[in-house]
């Protein structure tokens, strides 16, 4: 499965200059490469990035959460989730799973990966409890 160079680009842009909140992506059967579908612009929260997930469809995520550690520092983390619903078609959630070691390579700087089949194995205490 190939990389579109645009996924590599709009995941550096949010690491170094905060762009985005969360880009999503997804992957394109008929041209065999992995797209950006989406972006959040950082003003946005992490409702309106669960929102913008398709109940039914395998996706691709990167999430920048902002926390406040016990020490009262602002921190950040990146998270890689790796959407993949029950309800989503079976070609599609071997597609998207034999496909994801090489797409987080291509995508340096993800520091916590996350798998989820449901939204609360991705609501915001699983993510908080990630972070710290």
């Amino acid at each position: 499965m190939a990389v579109n160079d645009d996924c590599k680009l709009k995941f550096l842009e949010l690491k170094a200059k905060r762009t985005y909140r969360f880009i999503i992506y997804k992957i394109d059967e008929k041209l065999k490469q992995i797209l950006v579908e989406k972006f959040g612009e950082p003003n946005q929260t992490y409702d309106d990035f669960t929102a913008s997930l398709p109940a039914n469809e395998c996706r691709y995520a990167i999430y920048d959460f902002d926390f406040v550690t016990e020490e009262n520092c602002q921190k950040s983390k990146i998270f890689f989730i790796a959407w993949s619903p029950d309800t989503s078609r079976v070609r599609s959630k071997m597609l998207y799973a034999s496909s994801k070691e090489r797409f987080k390579r291509e995508l340096d700087g993800i520091q916590v990966e996350l798998q989820a089949t449901d939204p609360t194995e991705m609501d915001l205490d699983v993510i908080r409890s990630r972070a710290n």
